[in-house]
């Protein structure tokens, strides 16, 4: 049943990060043709809840999708079992989390 889990919450994460991803492709193609400077794309993202909101969702949704990916393949080609199957999977989430969580504030805090 765990294995049920782990593929429902990687389906569902993939349902959040589609319009995110389609999202961020389209402000990244407005800011290109629209020929912002990095210091321009920053007036417009810092301070904005709205910006955190969206890129905070997509690093959750992203840390989840992955972690839950890479445990498939470590449990394939590495045979990885148990705890150490937990412990990696967990490790992956928090430290995609920590790196994302990192660049959303700096690109939306003050």
């Amino acid at each position: 049943m765990q294995s049920m889990g782990f593929y429902m919450a990687q389906r569902l994460s993939a349902m959040v990060m589609a319009p995110l991803v389609l999202g961020h492709i389209a402000v990244m193609i407005y800011a290109i043709q629209g020929g912002l400077s990095t210091a321009e794309i920053l007036e417009r993202t810092r301070g904005s809840l709205s910006w955190f909101a969206f890129y905070g969702s997509f690093v959750v949704a992203v840390s989840i999708h992955a972690a839950i990916g890479l445990r498939m393949i470590a449990t394939e080609t590495l045979k990885l079992r148990g705890a150490a199957l937990d412990l990696f999977t967990w490790a992956v989430m928090i430290v995609l989390l920590f790196m994302g969580a990192r660049a959303v504030s700096a690109v939306t805090m003050l």
